[in-house]
């Protein structure tokens, strides 16, 4: 599997980017790696709550963290091969795009948004899957 199908990075929870206490992962349908992440949840017994990203994209606050948890790198929370990236040319706009208006692209429009996308307390910001990743981010230490 290419490392573009996932992304592992740990942050401290800091109190202007509170991590949510359950396992919240957003999905759409016909995403088979976001199948397979929600089957490997299921499998490794982890409670996870399992949101639509289409009809409920993740919050402004969400998209803050995973960004933190990315460095600062909105190229990470974008899903570059999705038709809407396309048709926005966000391939062109994207290195001008602020911060705050990246945010309010991605909370507007959950199709933007790489998928699965994962905020795992203890840090771990998770986007697209890879089990060896997954297991590694989600293990209790």
């Amino acid at each position: 599997m290419p490392s573009a199908d996932f992304t592992v990075h740990s942050v401290q929870p800091s109190p202007r980017y509170q991590l949510p206490a359950v396992l919240t992962i957003y999905t759409y349908a016909n995403c088979d790696p976001c199948r397979r992440a929600t089957k490997w949840l299921r499998a490794h017994d982890l409670a996870f709550v399992e949101k639509p990203i289409r009809e409920t994209p993740p919050t402004p606050a969400e998209l803050r963290a995973m960004l933190a948890a990315h460095g600062g790198e909105l190229g990470k929370l974008f899903n570059t091969s999705g038709r809407d990236y396309r048709e926005q040319k966000l391939g062109e706009t994207l290195p001008t795009l602020s911060h705050a208006a990246a945010i309010k692209l991605l909370a507007g429009n959950g199709n933007l948004v790489k998928r699965p996308f994962l905020l795992a307390p203890g840090g771990a910001g998770l986007v697209g899957f890879n089990a060896p990743a997954w297991t590694a981010a989600l293990s209790p230490t």
